[in-house]
């Protein structure tokens, strides 16, 4: 059981023995903070509220908006275990193979991913909280019901991203795929901007999907957009997409052993 959770370091220690490319992603999000912080106060300079927040929610709201998308934005390209490219290669029958099961080592590497991206995470609200950039939430409860909903939203991610790796045993690559549901995930949870700015109908219409839930909600909670007494209903909703989809994607992973295809062999 341990050696199979060994494989959730492969990233973090890939990233530690290279620091240029730690440098690349220091600068890179110190970089997007700065431009995020810059752009809110510039687009509150005439105004007090809008969209229900002011201008310390929104500041608040955007830089931790892109410190969660750093948690994702791993690459794990270079060392060659995407599920594109094990299928390119041919050593994705490797995976049926093993005793560990190709759900659990998915699964494995998913975590280890997300906690290396969240120490960046982690790291970069430190800084921007003891900088005076963005204030911490208005009281324990909006605190509590961050940390809650933002796992659970995680959970929710891991799930959508598992499905569009999925997609590789029919449709061999899934490039377009991957942009349509980073984009997607980006506008829908209110990565590029909360969720509150956008019309009534664009609002009804993303609750009806999945993406609101793995950002939109719990930095609502933080910024205390959302009340702390609508944390049942929300996380309501977050357990019945984290369901929903895990059933799913344990149905797919049965499915996709009858399909194991290779490019590379």
């Amino acid at each position: 059981m341990r050696e199979g959770w060994s494989t959730a370091g492969i990233t973090a220690l890939g990233e530690l023995l290279s620091p240029s490319r730690l440098t690349g992603t220091a600068a890179r999000l110190s970089v997007q903070l700065f431009l995020v912080v810059c752009l809110w106060h510039a687009l509150y300079s005439d105004t007090e509220t809008s969209g229900g927040l002011d201008e310390g929610q929104a500041v608040a709201y955007g830089v931790l908006a892109v410190l969660a998308l750093r948690i994702r934005d791993t690459d794990r390209w270079i060392g060659r275990d995407m599920v594109i490219q094990q299928i390119e290669f041919g050593t994705i029958v490797y995976w049926f193979l093993r005793p560990l099961a190709p759900w659990r080592y998915y699964l494995r590497r998913a975590v280890g991913d997300q906690l290396y991206g969240f120490t960046w995470a982690a790291a970069g609200y430190v800084v921007c909280l003891l900088a005076g950039v963005m204030d911490p939430p208005p009281s324990a409860g909006a605190a509590g019901a961050f940390a809650v909903t933002f796992l659970l939203g995680q959970s929710v991610l891991y799930y959508l991203v598992l499905l569009t790796d999925q997609m590789c045993f029919w449709a061999v690559r899934n490039d377009s795929a991957v942009e349509i549901l980073q984009f997607a995930q980006n506008l829908l949870s209110g990565g590029y901007a909360a969720l509150w700015y956008f019309p009534g109908w664009f609002q009804t219409m993303s609750a009806l999907l999945p993406f609101q839930a793995t950002l939109s909600v719990p930095l609502s909670f933080y910024v205390g957009r959302l009340p702390v007494d609508d944390l049942p209903r929300h996380l309501a909703v977050q357990v019945f997409w984290v369901v929903s989809l895990a059933a799913l994607t344990r149905l797919v992973w049965r499915r996709a052993e009858h399909r194991v295809v290779s490019q590379g062999g």
